[in-house]
């Protein structure tokens, strides 16, 4: 018999990340709601504003035909998404820390521009879960888990009608081999269309003008792997029990949720997701710095 999703744990490659990482983290980002507002919290940084803005300009190309993208201004685009991150909003503390970020920003786009390759060709889009929810599905009907998630881009293959599947990476690092990213997009590939997965790569835009290819998850590890970690998250809910790994110090994971708890962050705004925004102010301001130059 069918679940109802409303009581079901939902689970994500975000969200049990966080749980990986500290299951206090996890709890404060993705359980907690402050008494007060009644919203969940989050803690805003620049490097998550530089990923948004960058996202925002290329994944919003899956909505234009093929051969009109090209075409597009990408570099207005990037000014107007960058509007929603600028300032404290966006984490920046300084008029300086700002414009770094927004220059390396900037230089992402441009190699997409000199260098579009998938961004040219066809791609296939899943399609929203119900009421607006991103792509999913019952990851364990029986124990009423649904994994769900957003892919940043698929190139179709028309000569086998296959799909390449490609994560847009705006950070300095390599993703981690033991990352569940693309076992959890090959499993909501499987249950939510019918085309044979032919490759994935990571796209890393600091640094590369070409995709870096990795090796297809299997699909029964895939949701051996998922499955092992959702579970974990599913008992600590129910259990009630989140604890950092690190005791009551802490760890890098959780403290930013734990300073905005003890009072310790600056409010800025409401979210995309309805959130409220807080940053952890630093000894030099931003209208500190800006009344300086």
């Amino acid at each position: 018999m069918p679940q109802d999703k409303y009581t079901a744990v939902w689970v994500s490659h975000s969200s049990m990340g966080d749980f990986l990482k500290c299951p206090r983290a996890y709890f404060l980002k993705n359980v907690y709601k402050d008494p007060k507002s009644g919203r969940k919290i989050a803690v805003i940084s620049p490097a998550l504003s530089l990923g948004t803005a960058v996202h925002e300009v290329l994944e919003n190309l899956k909505t234009i035909p093929t051969e009109e993208r090209l075409k597009r201004n990408l570099l207005e685009d990037y000014e107007v998404a960058w509007m929603k991150v600028s300032g404290k909003k966006g984490g920046f503390q300084s008029a300086e820390e700002e414009a770094e970020a927004k220059a390396r920003g900037k230089a992402m786009i441009e190699r997409a521009i000199k260098h579009p390759g998938p961004l040219a060709k066809k791609t296939v889009r899943l399609k929203d879960g119900h009421n607006g929810m991103p792509p999913n599905f019952y990851l364990s009907e029986d124990e009423n888990i649904i994994l769900c998630g957003l892919i940043d881009w698929m190139e179709y293959k028309p000569e086998d009608d296959s799909i390449v599947v490609i994560d847009f990476k705006t950070g300095k690092h390599d993703e981690g081999e033991g990352s569940l990213q693309l076992p959890i997009y090959m499993l909501l590939l499987n249950a939510l269309q019918k085309r044979k997965v032919s490759g994935v790569a990571y796209w890393y835009l600091d640094r590369s003008d070409e995709l870096t290819s990795m090796k297809i998850p299997d699909l029964t590890e895939a949701k051996e792997k998922v499955l092992t970690v959702a579970r974990k998250v599913k008992a600590a809910r129910l259990a009630k029990e989140f604890d950092c790994p690190r005791g009551e110090e802490g760890c890098f994971a959780c403290q930013d949720f734990e300073a905005v708890l003890n009072g310790e962050a600056e409010y800025v705004g409401t979210g995309g997701y309805g959130q409220d925004i807080y940053i952890i102010p630093k000894e030099d301001t931003y209208e500190d710095l800006a009344e300086i130059i």
